[in-house]
């Protein structure tokens, strides 16, 4: 994987590495709006050897979906005609795929490889590579091409080091040498990614096992769902209410941003001051005076007042010190109490210390409550 700048050497001196390293299809995001800084089509163009010509249904097409925007924004014609015959500009011989916005995607025959050259917005790299994957070109590029498997771990609470001693270990019953093993720290939880051709799927099943062994109380996935799918699961038949103060929202969004929240998420409290964890959640104004606003105790306060105020069965409380102010030495900035509660069920209460900058911090603090409200259902 390379990136590199808007510039014609950049763009072509990447390609031609790719060439160098005997790579088959070739993959560019990027680079294809109206603009004169968007030069992969003609740097692509150029390394297949291929002359530009000017697409007249691709500029009508273009051109119906600019008008739209035109219109309501009441933008310079003239400009917009020129942009739009530079984006219908294709390599004789290449497919042109889409638009998805406003840009077309190419798939480009250059001397035995294939370029698949992709516009940069997800939505429309996701949707033009879809189209891709369907025309000739792009299926005899991967005739011949290698089927991998592949499978994810998630660990929650070891580092990397644990994992690379456990593979160490795993050298010694095991022949890794067919797989591809890749482990990634993300958000908290350690990701360990294993691909293989299919006659080497003792070698990972065998692997997989020693994983799950050693690291017992950490592994909590061995099928690649995340721990938002397994809390979402754990939570299909109950209501969940959230009382968060340092996370600002931010757990509230990560439960909302799935598809179907509303059937188990009553609401949260965003009660950052005092006196809103007192007046919106009913937390007693002298058990912060004892205790401290970060402490186990009140997240329990919290907890309870979002029980009783979205009528739930299962409560989260979480208030904790973000930085980079407002830390002592008793308390210092990335001290984090959460408590957890669900009927019929013992609570669960934990203070951490969690490294990072504000946002790392607020962000590790959301995946560590997710992994109790976890351990609390299951």
């Amino acid at each position: 994987m390379l990136v590199c700048g808007d510039r014609p050497a950049d763009l072509r001196s990447a390609l031609d590495f790719m060439r160098s390293e005997g790579v088959d299809l070739i993959v560019t995001s990027g680079g294809l709006g109206p603009t004169a800084d968007d030069l992969t089509a003609q740097v692509v163009a150029d390394f297949a050897g291929r002359q530009m010509l000017l697409d007249e249904a691709l500029e009508r097409r273009i051109a119906e979906i600019v008008a739209v925007f035109a219109r309501r924004w009441k933008l310079d014609e003239d400009a917009l005609r020129v942009g739009n015959r530079k984006q219908a500009m294709v390599p004789e011989g290449a497919v042109a795929l889409g638009p998805a916005g406003t840009a077309p995607g190419l798939v480009v025959p250059a001397d035995g490889q294939v370029v698949v050259v992709l516009p940069g917005p997800p939505r429309e790299l996701h949707e033009t590579w879809e189209q891709a994957t369907r025309t000739d070109i792009f299926g005899e590029a991967l005739s011949g091409a290698t089927q991998y498997r592949q499978r994810m771990l998630r660990l929650f609470g070891i580092p990397e080091s644990e994992i690379a001693a456990t593979l160490r270990v795993a050298e010694e019953e095991i022949d890794l040498s067919p797989l591809e093993i890749t482990t990634c720290l993300r958000r908290g939880e350690l990701e360990v990614v294993l691909r293989h051709e299919p006659a080497a799927e003792d070698a990972a099943s065998g692997l997989v096992e020693l994983i799950a062994r050693r690291h017992a109380d950490s592994i909590f996935s061995t099928d690649g769902s995340t721990i938002d799918d397994q809390v979402a699961a754990l939570l299909a038949s109950r209501r969940l209410g959230i009382g968060e103060s340092c996370t600002g929202g931010l757990l509230a969004a990560r439960v909302t941003a799935r598809p179907g929240s509303s059937q188990y998420f009553g609401g949260s409290v965003v009660a950052y001051s005092n006196e809103a964890k007192s007046m919106l959640l009913g937390v007693p104004g002298e058990l912060i005076e004892r205790h401290g606003a970060v402490s186990e105790e009140v997240a329990a306060a919290l907890a309870d007042g979002a029980l009783e105020r979205f009528g739930a069965d299962v409560g989260i409380g979480l208030t904790g010190i973000a930085g980079p102010d407002g830390g002592t030495e008793e308390k210092p900035v990335g001290l984090v109490c959460f408590c957890m509660k669900a009927e019929g069920r013992d609570t669960i209460a934990r203070t951490l210390h969690l490294p990072g900058s504000r946002d790392e911090i607020r962000d590790r603090a959301t995946t560590v409550a997710f992994h109790l409200l976890r351990r609390l259902l299951s």
